[in-house]
């Protein structure tokens, strides 16, 4: 016998709900262990000496390829920007928490930089990745203020990071904020998906094994 209408429609939305609460997030607000990295960086990963703060780390091509988040890592994606090279990262980056088996939550920042920031953090994530040339100052103001918070900055780097904040770089990247102007070497091509998604993974190699509040130059 067929559903009466107001019933079919009742019975439609509960369904609704159902499928809504099936999909919801976790709640981040709930203990969590820190992630951990699973597998190691092969060496020439990191130097022979732990690398002083701020210093520029030359690894090794592919030697971040093992390294892995444990599952559930939380992390916030912080983008601000609609150009192509900020569009790139935001595709690798997510790609990447697909990959692995990541929490992933996207914060796009409006016209004010630094509220972005501070709702990004305050979702309480294990990382937060940011992409676009935009958030570079508003961070530089806002990171060092916050130090338990962990920040990885790919296509970029902020001119005086805390031990909080790592960068990966290349050429045609490296853009660093504070008044300095674009790099002359600055080419926006050379955001592609494959270098994006190398700086994503060597990013993250790097926060999982400490080696955090350098800049890694992946060339």
């Amino acid at each position: 016998m067929p559903l009466h209408r107001p019933l079919a429609a009742l019975t439609a939305a509960l369904l609704a709900t159902a499928v809504l609460a099936g999909c919801a997030q976790s709640d981040w607000s709930a203990p969590h262990p820190d992630p951990t990295a699973v597998g190691e960086p092969a060496v020439g990963f990191a130097p022979a000496t732990s690398p002083s703060p701020e210093a520029t780390v030359h690894p090794a091509p592919g030697s971040w390829k093992n390294v892995h988040p444990s599952p559930g890592m939380r992390v916030v994606l912080l983008k601000a920007g609609s150009d192509r090279p900020t569009k790139t990262l935001v595709a690798a980056i997510t790609s990447w928490a697909n990959a692995e088996d990541v929490e992933l939550r996207t914060v796009a920042a409006g016209d004010d930089l630094i509220d972005g920031i501070v709702q990004a953090m305050k979702l309480n994530p294990d990382l937060i990745v940011t992409a676009g040339n935009d958030l570079i100052d508003p961070l530089a103001t806002v990171t060092a203020n916050h130090l338990d918070q962990q920040f990885l900055v790919v296509g970029a780097e902020i001119a005086e990071p805390t031990g909080n904040v790592t960068a990966v770089d290349w050429t045609g990247a490296s853009f660093r904020g504070e008044g300095l102007g674009m790099s002359s070497s600055y080419d926006a091509a050379s955001f592609t998906a494959e270098r994006c998604g190398r700086g994503i993974r060597a990013g993250i190699a790097a926060v999982l094994t400490g080696m955090t509040g350098v800049v890694l130059w992946i060339d």
